[in-house]
């Protein structure tokens, strides 16, 4: 302690020295103190450094000066209180005087200590008292205006204030708005405008009543209209305050909105930009207040997005060469009447504004959308010719925004449900595609680089909207393309912007349309690909690659010669794949690009085939190139021109064959996919030993760790058994093994399952000795068999019999003499009463698969012997042996249906069996096949489901719903509204039920609830609702435990409402909405998690509306981040609110990135009460890792 004061004395003598340096070094070295965390200041040290720092503030020197400002943000931290307010008044009374520089000096210092005092939600006084000695000391500077830069900074650093400490300043909100009031009629334009930021800061934080006093002063002014300068500014501040705090100006807006309009119509250009950008916040921040008013904006929008009085765009093509003529007149004329010169013109604000309102407009209102293509569309077309650039940057941004908000959603979801609903505005953007060509093409060549870019990037998003649309158009468009890539004076950025658009309109359009073109196309693209930017070179061989397959597609006969173009494509490409120091990028594209060039022109290339093939191989040997050069070669050799390979196959396999060893999966599967394409097309090419050393890494690769790769691996070996029988001997007992293991593995199901039979059929047709029908047979069902005596229980997983019962049949169609001794084989072990049960199963659903596909009814005893076994003593015979009937009814309808209708009917005691083997018939007979039965069927059916017929007739129902399209959709249409009923129903669960279909009509085919939505969301949003009377008390032993029966319930109702999110949000009021998912944030833990995820997708969904009600939002998920577990708890617990911390974590994660969260206080407060806490901080900071990480691994694994 001593030694900190005795060397903090020792600098402030050093600070009193008359040379700068020493005071400058000894400032610096306070500051490197203070910033550490440990030190401690006594009162007398404190008191010292404190004058000291005050009085380096006016030290003549200004490097000093600057860091005694930077000392005094790490002291307001570690000195007392009432050294803080010193500090604070000596600042403000700095601020007031002659000098200048010291004015300056102390607004930083004050802005610097503002920045560094503790937020309120850390319960600190301290913070308060400053804050009012600082509001007290600036009201008053602000008040005088006798010098306009005192009273800037002052305003300056109130604005800071109230943003960062709003809501300490509460007392002083009246006397603060009282000031900043009078200042909206200053002389000087900069102190209005700092006033319009402070009252934009003031709103977020004060009262309803403080907020109205504001509205109603605006509103008389603005009725009052004493000049135009000062309803400018009104106006200017009703916007900012939107702009702020939207959610509140909100109601006020039926007064606002007619005066705003009623001063559009005022000539004064400037006046209308303010009235454009505050109808722009209105849409933005009030989007539900606005509504009425919207096609009034509009209309007064289209009005003046073409006002430009000071020129005449008319028939302008004819008037050029008059010009010419006259132009001398002209100009005398002019300067005699020299009252308006164009540097006044300031119409092309009003223009801008009115544009960037029409974009805030259309990216708002997606149910509108039809309406802009009618009136707006045209309008914004018409303006393409706009001179003013800057204006035409942003009527090109809202044409943009219009083709965004049409683009068909890309998903599972609308793929199936192209209602007419979203074909309407394609057709009508299909209609005025040649108005966009006409109004643009002739700008593709202008000097200005801005507006051309502004062309490609409206015509890329047209292309990616509307693929094919341009198909007429390409003559047009060519000139232009050609003129950006070849001209001199092209910036770099435009050349890129104009090879993606290419590239776009390649993928898009049918290659015929290019081909006239391909002479005047290729020669600009080919320079590109040699152009020194790496960027552009890639861009350019991106372009390439799509051009190769245009000028030569190989998918249908094509009249073109492709060959002239060939060399200068070629050699091109060729030199950058040579180039070994290029950017990875471009070595990238263009071993994919050369691999296109093989593929479809490889016939073209004769002699220089070869060399190429062995850049390939260094490429291959490469581990940087090497996944990029696999699908390439994966790519050639699959070219129907047949490319000759074997120069690179005796040194490229084993390679390949060392990459199945490698790390990475990418390179694993990409790799078999090359093999097996290799074995397929180049079989004669390929010895024995390159097949071997493949073989020999196939068994690592087969494994349950990775059933994918195993499935590619299996795949690849089927190949191989078809194409080298001969080969088959080879494979070493470790594949099967490996094979074998992964039958009985209980994770193999679906396309590794299926892989494995096909594999295990090529096998037996291989005829190899040791591999024979008998030999695998004995290996698939050694597990089961040797597993010991009858009473023992199943030793595989129940998976896994499965498994094995789908390869016995297999086998035994591959080989159907065995079949009938196989089948007779499973009858004996079934009639055993040794045969464990372990074995009885096996061969119960043994017989189940070979009987679905033969028809078994040679063999007598099956019947009987498994109705003999439905009264067996272990469960998983009796449910083996139900399966059996099933299936070997499935391949025998006429002899066992009749029969197990006649025993459901008859034979209570087996019904559940029975009925189990009917749902096997009915899902795996073919349905003409029931035809005869279905009647029957039905009648039992219904005749024994009475209890549940609610609920079942609903969940029926639900099947109905695929996401594909089916004819029974039109049906479905009509009748699905009086389904939806049941969400009324008096049973809980057949509203459970009915709420499962709903979501599942709404996932899959939402145009089938689209319009039942306002009679059905009432009931869905009561279903949301906690009912007291479902839940109970339960007593377990001495323990109470509360049971919530209408759980489920709200939990479907939850999805059903994260289900209309993705498909009918334009049809949802979302205001109404976000009350129900306030209610769910604070309800069972399973709600809660459902809602987190809401409101993450709410924040990209509809930001705005998250933001009006983001206050109450916060509070429960503040709630949830500070839940504290009881110390006794079980570990479950602890995870599970560990688990739901994480899920709001993610939603708050979600909600910072809403654009201008920032400005509101709950959320300030809330992210600084997350900073400061070590738990929350590092949890948040997890969350953040995770999401930065997830596009990435996700565009990794499409690899």
């Amino acid at each position: 302690m001593a030694s900190v004061s005795y060397h903090i004395s020792s600098l402030l003598e050093k600070m009193t020295s008359t040379d700068k340096d020493f005071r400058f070094m000894a400032t610096n070295d306070l500051m490197m103190e203070l910033q550490k965390d440990s030190i401690k200041l006594d009162e007398d040290s404190e008191k010292k450094v404190v004058k000291m720092l005050l009085k380096l503030l006016e030290d003549k020197n200004g490097e000093v000066q600057n860091l005694a400002v930077k000392c005094l943000g790490p002291l307001v931290g570690k000195v007392k209180e009432y050294q803080v307010e010193t500090i604070v008044d000596t600042l403000c009374t700095n601020m007031l005087s002659d000098k200048e520089q010291l004015r300056d000096i102390s607004s930083i210092g004050l802005k610097t200590v503002i920045s560094e005092l503790p937020p309120a939600s850390t319960g600190s006084s301290m913070t308060a008292n400053v804050c009012k000695k600082i509001t007290a000391q600036l009201t008053g500077a602000i008040g005088k205006q006798e010098d306009v830069s005192v009273q800037l900074e002052a305003l300056d650093i109130l604005s800071d204030m109230l943003s960062r400490l709003g809501g300490t300043l509460y007392s002083f909100h009246s006397s603060i708005l009282s000031c900043l009031l009078p200042q909206l009629t200053s002389p000087r334009l900069a102190v209005r405008k700092r006033a319009i930021i402070a009252l934009g800061h003031l709103v977020l934080t004060c009262s309803g009543n403080i907020f109205s006093e504001l509205t109603e002063h605006l509103l008389a002014e603005l009725k009052r209209n004493e000049s135009t300068s000062t309803t400018r500014t009104y106006i200017q501040c009703v916007a900012g305050i939107s702009r702020q705090a939207g959610h509140r100006i909100g109601e006020h807006l039926e007064k606002i909105i007619p005066l705003i309009v009623q001063y559009c119509n005022v000539e004064d250009d400037e006046l209308r930009e303010y009235c454009f950008q505050a109808f722009e916040s209105f849409v933005r921040r009030c989007p539900k207040e606005i509504d009425p008013h919207i096609p009034n904006v509009m209309g007064l929008c289209l009005k003046y997005i073409t006002f430009d009085p000071n020129y005449n765009y008319d028939n302008e093509e004819e008037e050029e060469e008059e010009m010419m003529e006259t132009e001398n007149g002209e100009d005398e004329e002019q300067e005699s009447d020299d009252e308006y010169s164009d540097d006044d013109d300031i119409s092309w604000k009003v223009r801008r504004s009115a544009a960037k309102c029409l974009e805030a407009i259309v990216s708002s209102r997606h149910d509108l959308l039809q309406d802009f293509y009618k009136t707006l569309s045209p309008v914004l077309i018409s303006r393409f010719k706009e001179r003013e650039e800057n204006v035409k940057a942003d009527i090109f941004s809202a044409y943009i925004s219009l083709l965004k908000q049409t683009l068909p959603i890309q998903s599972w979801l609308h793929a199936s449900d192209a209602s007419g609903k979203d074909e309407v505005p394609l057709t009508m953007l299909q209609n005025q595609v040649p108005n966009i060509v006409k109004a643009l093409h002739k700008q593709l060549k202008e000097k200005s680089i801005k507006s051309r870019q502004g062309c490609f990037s409206l015509l890329t998003e047209l292309a990616n909207v509307l693929p094919g649309c341009l198909a007429d158009h390409i003559p047009a468009l060519i000139p232009g393309i050609v003129f950006s890539l070849a001209d001199k004076s092209s910036s770099s950025n435009m050349r890129i912007d104009t090879l993606s658009f290419l590239h776009v309109l390649l993928c898009n359009h049918q290659p015929e349309v290019f081909h006239p073109h391909i002479k005047s196309l290729l020669p600009p693209v080919v320079t590109c690909i040699a152009d020194p930017f790496y960027k552009i070179t890639s861009e350019a061989l991106l372009v390439t690659q799509q051009l190769v397959k245009v000028l030569r597609p190989l998918d249908k006969p094509c009249p073109f010669d492709a060959k002239p173009y060939v060399k200068d494509l070629f050699t091109a490409t060729l030199k950058r794949l040579k180039a070994a120091d290029i950017d990875q990028e471009v070595k990238e594209r263009a071993i994919s690009c050369m691999g296109q060039i093989i593929y479809n022109l490889g016939d073209h290339l004769s002699a220089d085939l070869q060399p190429t093939l062995k850049i390939f191989l260094e490429r291959l040997k490469n581990e940087i190139t090497r996944l990029t050069t696999v699908k390439a070669l994966t790519l050639i050799a699959s070219s129907p021109l047949k490319i000759d390979l074997r120069p690179i196959l005796g040194e490229g396999f084993p390679i390949l064959a060392s990459f199945l060893r490698k790390n990475q999966r990418a390179l694993k599967l990409s790799t078999l996919t090359a093999l097996d394409i290799l074995v397929k097309n180049y079989s004669d090419s390929l010895k024995p030993a390159m097949i071997e050393s493949v073989l020999t890494e196939l068994p690592a690769l087969i494994t349950e760790n990775d059933m994918h790769v195993s499935q590619v691996a299996i795949v690849f070996l089927t190949t191989l058994a078809k194409v080298y029988p001969s080969c088959i001997s080879k494979i070493s007992g470790s594949v099967l093994a490996e094979t074998f293991q992964l039958v009985h593995s209980p994770l193999l199901q679906g396309g590794a399952l299926n892989a494995i039979v096909d594999f295990f059929q090529a096998l037996v047709l291989t005829r190899t000795a040791t591999m024979g029908h008998s030999e695998l047979m004995k290996q698939l069902t050694a597990p089961v068999y040797s597993s010991g005596s009858a009473g023992a229980s199943l030793t595989l997983h129940k998976q896994a019999y499965y498994s094995v019962a789908k390869c016995v049949a297999a086998l035994s169609s591959a080989c159907p003499k065995e079949a009938p001794a196989t089948v007779n084989q499973f009858i004996q072990d079934i009639k055993n009463p040794k045969s464990s049960s372990a074995v009885k199963v096996l061969a119960f659903l043994s017989l189940a698969e070979m009987g679905r596909t033969t028809n078994l009814s040679a063999q007598r005893e099956l019947k009987t012997v498994i109705l003999e076994a439905f009264t067996s003593p272990s469960e998983e015979v009796k449910s083996a042996a139900s399966y059996a009937l099933g299936n070997v009814s499935v391949g025998n309808l006429k002899e066992y249906l009749p029969f197990m209708l006649k025993e459901i009917g008859s034979q209570p005691k087996r019904q559940y069996l029975l009925l189990h083997s009917l749902k096997e018939v009915i899902s795996s007979s073919p349905a003409d096949g029931l035809k005869p039965y279905v009647e029957d069927i039905w009648a039992l059916l219904f005749k024994h489901c009475s209890p549940h017929a609610r609920s079942t007739v609903v969940t029926a129902v639900k099947f109905t719903i695929a996401d594909q399209p089916q004819p029974i959709d039109a049906l479905l249409k009509g009748c699905i509204g009086d389904f939806l009923k049941t969400l009324q129903d008096p049973d809980l669960n057949v509203r459970r039920v009915a709420l499962a279909m709903f979501n599942s009509a709404a996932h899959n085919k939402p145009s089938l609830i689209r319009d039942l939505l306002s009679t059905v969301l009432p009931s869905l949003y009561n279903e949301t609702k906690v009912r007291r009377e479902l839940i109970r008390e339960v007593e377990m032993g001495p323990f109470k435990h509360t049971v919530d029966d209408g759980l489920d319930v709200r939990k479907a109702a939850f999805e059903c409402m994260y289900t209309l999110l993705e498909s009918c949000l334009d049809r949802l009021d979302i205001y109404e909405y976000l009350n129900h998912v306030e209610d769910g944030l604070k309800d069972h833990y399973d709600i809660r998690m459902l809602t987190f995820i809401m409101l993450a997708r709410l924040s990209t969904l509809c930001p705005s509306a998250v933001l009006q009600r983001l206050e109450r939002l916060i509070e429960p998920l503040r709630a949830t981040c500070s839940t504290k577990v009881k110390a006794g708890s079980v570990k479950q617990e602890f995870e599970k609110q560990d688990e739901l911390k994480r899920s709001a974590m993610r939603a708050v994660a979600a909600l910072l990135t809403i654009p201008e969260v920032e400005k509101s206080p709950a959320m300030a407060e809330f992210s600084s009460q997350i900073r400061s806490n070590p738990e929350m901080a590092s949890l948040f900071e997890s969350i953040q890792k995770d999401s930065a990480s997830l596009p990435a691994s996700e565009s990794m694994d499409m690899s």
